[in-house]
């Protein structure tokens, strides 16, 4: 018994010892990697804060035009920055774009402005437009713009075509293809996989669904996506045809017309690019760096050209220090960026109560006196988007006029929360509307049994057992398109009670179809064709104010964010490039594809199972 009772003490003393030396190797390896990545941040610094005297500004964005970046965590964005990794998903903020350029029109060390856009990877027409206006207006302080590059995307070229110079590698490429919206249809896999879908939704071109019920987009899909989708290319076409100076009507849409093109430009696309005047010439990337080094001279190791890269003008611009308080009114604007779930969500993401809690924010505060919320969302969750828009009344409610600014996307959800307003401003190439409603889940009793696996038990009531793994009973499944139709119901008489319209006429233009922003203002779900700063103004207006301040109301970071954030602030590295390190595999991609689809899905969190979602409004 003893030797027994030995035996179990000496286990459990083992145990505990190997435990304990996990613990001990675990918060010693963490120290370690803290220690070390100090260290590399110590070794590497190199003075960012230098603005070069006569330099150009260096104009190199890497990601997506975004109005609001999505949360990151304070130690994983060090150890990125330490480490010279890169995030999965770069974004570039609008807005610090815009005052790079407006600080470098007046900055006399700044004597032109370069824009190397191999790293920018998309963003809607409105932002693009946002930084284009930018670009002309530095262009009036007669300092020359030049947009380099080896190729040029359809999105790189609407800036690039802006600039007094556009120079192509002989041997890179450009092609506008327009716009479209193609995605991939599961509704055969999911029938080979035995999934059952179900599938309640109102609205003759909500066709959110359709990926998961149809093997092809319907008639109805195709007839709205079409419409909407050639009034962007209109856009397109007019903005880069004036910047360029020539007649929209050189843009190739026909196979045929390229083919003919391309084949009297000897079959080359940089030549074809040249002659077709979307470039001003072919230069190689030496040619290039002399033309520069000509304007502004060497950098200090005479190897290149004396350049002051954009992340580290705008460290000096916009320094990371705590916003300067003053005795004047405010306009408060609340991002409202992402599709919109249920609950708390960090920045990046529209959350019911989280983006609720920012308007509260400024219904609370004395100073501020008027509110713009800038949409850029295709929707999501409608509890969530109901718990938006009551906090926007409650805004009205207090006294302070609520003006929205909607960006690349309002629909669906993202028009709910800005049907309201006192004012609703939209870009030309907003993409808006979309006012339906659908609830879908799956089941998988067949596939389980299919599987030899089978569900049964009993309940004290008929309503008990509802399960992904037992048959969705018909007379439950019509209490939820009862639902989704008096949601529908709900929609179309808000909508019509804020707009001031008559809910058949409303009924008229919803039906789930997107309208585009230039449209949308002749059918009354807009106000005014503008940007955030219209929307400001008119805020302003409306709250009766003649000198004003404006700021951004952000999430609140917990005690242990704020700490972190702190402490790592103190070691962020200047990074001059990022590095793109995605599998180029065709299949590869269209598998992320699919994922994408249903991880959209899977993200969604309405309590009642009610959506308000646009999936068709991206653009590619």
């Amino acid at each position: 018994m003893a030797a027994n009772g030995n035996w179990t003490k000496s286990l459990f003393i083992g145990l505990w010892t190997v435990l304990n030396f996990c613990r001990k190797l675990f918060f010693n390896i963490i120290f370690i990697i803290i220690f070390v990545g100090l260290l590399i941040v110590i070794m590497r610094e190199e003075d960012p804060l230098t603005v070069n005297a006569d330099s150009a500004l260096y104009l190199n964005l890497y990601g997506t035009l975004v109005i609001e970046k999505e949360a990151v965590d304070p130690f994983e964005q060090f150890m990125q920055e330490a480490f010279g990794e890169e995030p999965e998903n770069p974004e570039v903020l609008v807005r610090d774009v815009v005052k790079v350029i407006e600080n470098a029109q007046h900055d006399n060390r700044i004597k032109a402005l370069v824009l190397d856009l191999q790293g920018l990877t998309g963003g809607g027409l409105d932002k693009m437009r946002t930084i284009a206006e930018a670009i002309n207006e530095f262009k009036r302080s007669d300092k020359p713009v030049y947009a380099i590059g080896d190729y040029f995307s359809q999105d790189q070229y609407y800036l690039a075509a802006h600039a007094d110079n556009v120079y192509l590698n002989p041997m890179g490429a450009l092609l506008l293809e327009g716009y479209g919206r193609y995605g991939l249809y599961v509704k055969d896999m999911l029938e080979k996989l035995k999934v059952t879908t179900h599938i309640f939704r109102v609205g003759t071109y909500k066709s959110a669904v359709e990926p998961f019920i149809r093997n092809d987009m319907s008639a109805a899909a195709k007839e709205a996506n079409k419409e909407w989708l050639d009034a962007y290319w209109a856009q397109y076409k007019a903005d880069v045809a004036a910047a360029r100076n020539m007649d929209v009507t050189n843009f190739d849409e026909t196979l045929q017309g390229l083919l003919e093109k391309f084949n009297e430009a000897g079959a080359d696309f940089a030549t074809y690019a040249l002659e077709n005047g979307w470039v001003d010439a072919l230069k190689t990337r030496e040619e290039v760096r002399q033309e520069l080094v000509a304007l502004v001279g060497p950098d200090e190791n005479k190897l290149g050209v004396n350049l002051t890269p954009y992340s580290t003008y705008l460290k000096v611009v916009n320094p990371p220090l705590p916003r300067v308080q003053n005795d004047l009114d405010k306009v408060a604007i609340v991002v409202a960026k992402g599709t919109i779930l249920n609950g708390n969500q960090k920045a990046g993401t529209i959350g019911g109560d989280s983006t609720a809690r920012l308007l509260r924010k400024a219904r609370l505060d004395d100073n501020v006196k008027a509110v713009v919320l800038q949409v850029d969302s295709p929707g999501g969750s409608s509890f969530g988007s109901e718990i938006i828009r009551q906090e926007v009344l409650e805004l009205q409610e207090a006294g302070k006029p609520v003006v929205v600014s909607m960006s690349t996307y309002a629909a669906s959800g993202g028009y709910w929360i800005s049907a309201d307003a006192d004012k609703i401003y939209a870009s030309p190439s907003t993409i808006t509307g979309s006012i339906g409603v659908f609830g879908m889940f799956m089941t998988y009793e067949k596939s389980l049994d299919y599987l030899g696996i089978n569900n049964d038990g009993v309940g004290s009531t008929e309503l008990t057992g509802l399960s992904p793994a037992r048959p969705l009973a018909p007379e439950f499944g019509q209490i939820l398109q009862n639902n989704v139709e008096s949601s529908y119901n709900n929609f179309i008489t808000m909508v019509a009670d804020a707009r001031g319209m008559n809910v058949d006429d409303v009924d008229d233009i919803a039906q789930g179809r997107v309208w585009i922003g230039e449209t949308a203002l002749k059918l009354g779900l807009v106000d005014e064709l503008g940007d955030l700063n219209d929307a400001v103004m008119s805020a302003a207006d409306i709250a009766g104010l003649e000198k004003y301040d404006t700021f951004y109301v952000e999430h609140d970071l917990s005690a242990q964010e704020m700490f972190w954030k702190e402490f790592f602030g103190q070691a962020m590295v200047w990074a001059a490039k990022w590095q793109f390190s995605q599998s180029d595999s065709a299949l590869m991609g269209m598998v992320k594809s699919v994922l994408k689809e249903f991880d959209t899905m899977q993200q969604l969190n309405d309590p009642m199972g009610v959506y308000i979602l646009c999936l068709q409004c991206n653009v590619k």
